[in-house]
Order: structure tokens, then sequence, then C-alpha cells
């Protein structure tokens, strides 16, 4: 089972690992994954579809891209399309994520482009690194954050948490040594946020130092179920310890050794300074920092063009400039003034302190049945994502009767190619509203949800 973000695009079957002398896999030997298309291949034509078909070849991880390939049938997604309408930004051509979304192949996608067809994005200033001093201002969204935890500085409701197995001989001061140049690199993993001497809300980024790393030892235990149980716990255990946003450190790391090779490390991070995507970046760091310790080497990355704090700034520069009326205009067109309840039926009046007790429930649908679903949302235009929007709407419709059904959706929000390696928290919530007609059917809404998708 793995997080959303960590889900391979494709599998590829070999009939065996490629090994080196060592008898290690020989990962550079490994065959680079290919989508395929049942289209005929025809060569790009011009200089926007050539750089588009680059970016897709490089985001995507295919050999070779035509002019007629759909960019979502060679495995792009919603997160996808964000890397490559930033990385087209930077090469000078002006795309959209809905363009993606409406036109989807490269030849249609260029040639909205080249006739200015749903080219409604504003233009955005450049991103790039403040010349700052002293405490700085967060951005909107560690604003929220900000507000709930004064609300409840107990709650855990917004820690991000993961673990990994470990399995043959650790380096403990390679790992140590990985999390502390993790650090160095991202400002967020050592920002505070306190209150001034005006009431409002700032960060502090502190000076890198060691992380300390909770170490627990479970190897005395006999019972591998006993072993199993103790480490869940202190995951656990981990996960739930409250965050205090104005001391820190809002980066926690625990490493569980279960047997003499075979270790839980665990990784816990406040929301405020991290997201999903995050996750990943931490993830694909340490991977290169501790391989290239365990070799006595230093691991090689491209420097990062932005820190996080860069990235608040540019966000209240840009929303003071306009941006904020416009977004504002544009939310309130599309839901109204005020936003409904939804009055699902339940057994229970909803309480008065917002505080309810919530169970997660798991299950798997057929690999046939996903398929057959792909196939269909396909024939439509969709993504599976939209599908499963549409028939969560018409749910929300049969139980309760209503027509005007709104959604909250977090989104990645990462639009600028100078933040794709960054830690911190960039995901938005976005609303959408469908207003759905009792005779439609669910084709009709799907129709609906791929327009409040886009």
């Amino acid at each position: 089972a793995l997080p959303d973000y960590m889900v391979p695009s494709v599998i590829v079957e070999l009939q065996a690992l490629p090994l080196n002398a060592n008898g290690k896999v020989d990962r550079k030997a490994l065959p680079a994954p290919e989508f395929t298309s049942e289209r005929a291949y025809e060569a790009p034509e011009g200089e926007v579809e050539q750089t588009l078909a680059s970016i897709w070849a490089e985001v995507l991880g295919v050999a070779r891209v035509g002019r007629n390939d759909n960019f979502f049938e060679l495995g792009g997604d919603s997160i996808l399309s964000l890397k490559v309408t930033a990385r087209a930004a930077r090469a000078g051509v002006q795309l959209n994520p809905r363009q993606v979304f409406e036109h989807q192949s490269l030849s249609r996608i260029a040639q909205a482009i080249g006739t200015g067809q749903s080219s409604v994005t504003p233009t955005i200033p450049v991103l790039t690194a403040e010349q700052r001093a002293g405490t700085l201002a967060l951005s909107h969204a560690q604003m929220r954050q900000w507000f709930m935890w004064q609300l409840d500085p107990s709650s855990t409701a917004y820690h991000i948490s993961g673990a990994l197995k470990l399995k043959g001989r650790l380096d403990v001061e390679a790992l140590r040594a990985s999390f502390d140049a993790l650090v160095l690199r991202h400002e967020s993993l050592r920002t505070v946020f306190r209150t001034d001497a005006q009431g409002l809300a700032r960060q502090l980024i502190r000076e890198a130092g060691p992380v300390d790393i909770a170490m627990v030892d479970l190897v005395a235990l006999h019972s591998p179920q006993e072993r199993e149980t103790r480490s869940r716990e202190e995951a656990l255990r981990l996960s739930h310890t409250p965050f205090d946003l104005a001391e820190g450190p809002l980066l926690r790391v625990g490493l569980i050794r279960l047997a003499p090779e075979e270790h839980m490390l665990v990784v816990v991070m406040h929301h405020i300074v991290s997201d999903g995507w995050s996750m990943q970046v931490i993830v694909d760091e340490f991977v290169a920092q501790y391989g290239a310790r365990v070799q006595g080497k230093e691991a090689t990355l491209s420097s990062l063009p932005i820190q996080y704090a860069d990235y608040a700034a540019w966000q209240r520069d840009w929303l003071e400039a306009g941006e904020r009326e416009r977004q504002l205009a544009y939310w309130t067109q599309h839901l109204g003034a005020g936003q409904p309840t939804l009055q699902l039926p339940t057994d229970h009046a909803r309480r008065a302190d917002g505080r309810y007790s919530a169970v997660r429930h798991g299950f798997e649908l057929p690999g046939d049945l996903v398929q057959r679903l792909y196939r269909r949302l396909q024939g439509h235009g969709a993504t599976l994502f939209m599908g499963l929007l549409a028939g969560f709407q018409v749910l929300l419709s049969r139980y309760t009767g209503e027509l005007d059904i709104r959604v909250g959706v977090p989104v990645a929000n990462r639009h600028r190619a100078e933040t794709e390696s960054v830690i911190g928290f960039f995901v938005n919530t976005q609303l959408l509203r469908s207003v759905l007609d009792s005779r439609e059917s669910l084709t009709q809404v799907l129709a609906r949800a791929k327009e409040a998708a886009l």
C-alpha cells in the first residue's frame, strides 16, 4: 500500500534484474520505462510542438512524443500537467493546465497556444529569491495553519507522517548526516512561527543544527508479532505528539530497530512547513544523500533557485498588486456569497464544538473494473478523479435531495518551475460546485465535474 504520490505511473516486467559485480541491482542498466501510444507516430511540427514534445518526454519518461499523442494516454495526470506548464513557461511557451485538459493531444494543444484559446491565465510575476532580514511574513496557506493551531495547539490533525522499512546493514551516522544535510538545504525544516509586537504571525528561520533522531531498540523482544505491534505503537506516538509551532522543530525523525539489519524510519512534519509533494522531495533527497555518504561522497543535488519564504513574499506581493480582487471576484461569481451546509441525514445532531469521531474504511476495486472505468472516462476526455468526483456528487445529491453540491479538493498549487524541489506548504483547497438537475445521468454530471475540475 503506497501513498498516492508514490504510486508508479508504469510497471516494467523483466525476466531478471541486472546485477553488478557485487551482486546488487545495477540501476544504471535498468531499462527506461516506456509509455506507448496506439496511434501511428507522426513527428512534431513547428517550434511550439517540438518544445512541448521535449518537455513531455522529460516529464513523462517516454522515448519520443508524436504530434497526435494524448498526454493522459502517455501516463500524464493533473500533477504532471503542472510540471509541464511550469517547464513550458521556462521555455517561453505560454501554456496553462486548462489547455492540457481541454485539448490533450500535442498538436491540438500547440494549436490552442498559437490561437490564444483558453489563455485566460493572468500574467504572473517572476518568482525570485528575496533579500531578507529578521522575521518574515507567512504565506496565506501558512496563515490558515497558524490560525488553526492557535485555536487548538494540542491538535495533530495537520501532521504529515510516513514510515520507510529499511532492510540491510544501516549506517546510522550516514543517516544522521543525510537529515542534517536536508535541514541545511531546506529553510522550511528549520522555521518556527511567532507573534510580533503588533500581534501578527511571523516566520523565523533558525540556523541549521543536528537533527535529533529518536532511537528505539526493539531487538530484545523475541516475538516478531510483538516487535511489529510495538513498532506501530512507537510510530503512532511519534506521529501523534503535538508540535509547538513557536519553538519547533517542526520535523521529527524516529529510527526503530527491529532486528540487526531491519529498521523502521519514521518522518513527521507539521503541515505548515510541508505538503504531500514535500514528502516525495524528502524521500528522493534522503536516498541521494544517504547513498552518497555510505560511499564516502557528497551528494550532488542541483541548487535551489528559491526557498519557501521567497514564495511567501512573492505570493503576498502578487495578491496585493490586484490578483486578490480578481480571484475573489471569480470565486464569488462561481460560488455565490454564502456557502450552505450540506444537510446529510445523520443519527445525531451536529456538535457545536466541531469535534467528531472518525474512521477510515479501505477497499479495493477489481483490476478489470478499474480498466473499464479508465476506458469509459477516456472516452469522455476525463480522468479517474473526475469520474470519482461526479459519482460522489451524485451520491451526495441522492442522500440529501439537494441539487447544489460543493466539494473541497486539495490541489498541488506548484505552477512555477522554481517550486518543484522546494519543501513547503503549497497545497491549496479548491471548492468545486455543481448544480445538478435531478433528471441528469451520471454522464451529464461527469461533464459538469470535468468543467469544475478544469
